[in-house]
């Protein structure tokens, strides 16, 4: 899946090449890393990390094209596994409530027919023994893809695009938000700004990758 070779046999939807080359982040162990800079006067965030750099006709960008648009939910799975064995022993990972997956619009999800997170999210609820919430967060409007547009616009169009479905019992509690690509943030910030309505409530994110440029 990241590179469109024949596996051998002993090697699963990641060749052994590919493997080895992934370009991973180390965010879970930096402080000041990438992901969390994004976020910096703009929300409070308790944790933020990306597991991989994606890059133009990289393979990450192979694997999260597979993932997003092929079906290939198996590669959601796999990379949750891995993480979470980086995630298991930060300590504000230990008091995360419950896992969170930035929605689809209802259009958007009968269009593709899944969320693309949702393996990814159901490994990490999985290894890290957290519960996986696709309720609470939900998206108000539909919008079309924000891919190629800058941060100010993405921010704008963003804006009121998510909202909480929530009661009493989610107060208190501390949410991981959980993307696949961060780019601008915009996307992030906003389902973040919805989450901390809930009263004494508190965020980290997490994604499976995030892009430089």
């Amino acid at each position: 899946m990241g590179c469109d070779s024949l596996l051998l046999q002993n090697e699963k939807i990641i060749c052994t090449e590919c493997n080895h080359n992934l370009p991973f982040t180390n965010h879970h162990i930096l402080e000041g890393n990438d992901t969390t800079k994004k976020f910096y006067g703009i929300i409070p965030i308790e944790f933020s990390a990306s597991m991989l750099y994606f890059h133009k006709k990289g393979i990450v960008q192979n694997l999260i094209h597979n993932l997003k648009y092929k079906k290939h939910q198996e590669i959601g799975t796999l990379l949750g596994k891995w993480y979470s064995k980086d995630l298991e022993s930060i300590a504000k990972i230990k008091t995360v409530s419950e896992i969170i997956p930035v929605p689809l619009h209802k259009k958007r999800l009968e269009e593709r027919g899944y969320n693309q997170v949702t393996t990814f999210c159901e490994a990490l609820s999985n290894e890290l023994n957290i519960p996986h919430n696709t309720s609470l967060l939900y998206r108000s409007r539909y919008s079309k893809t924000q891919t190629k547009k800058d941060r100010e616009n993405r921010k704008e169009i963003t804006k009121a695009l998510f909202d909480v479905n929530f009661t009493e019992a989610d107060y208190n509690k501390h949410f991981l938000l959980v993307d696949d690509v961060m780019t601008s943030g915009a996307t992030l910030e906003a389902c973040a700004k919805a989450l901390l309505k809930i009263p004494n409530s508190k965020v980290s994110i997490v994604t499976i990758a995030y892009t430089l440029s």
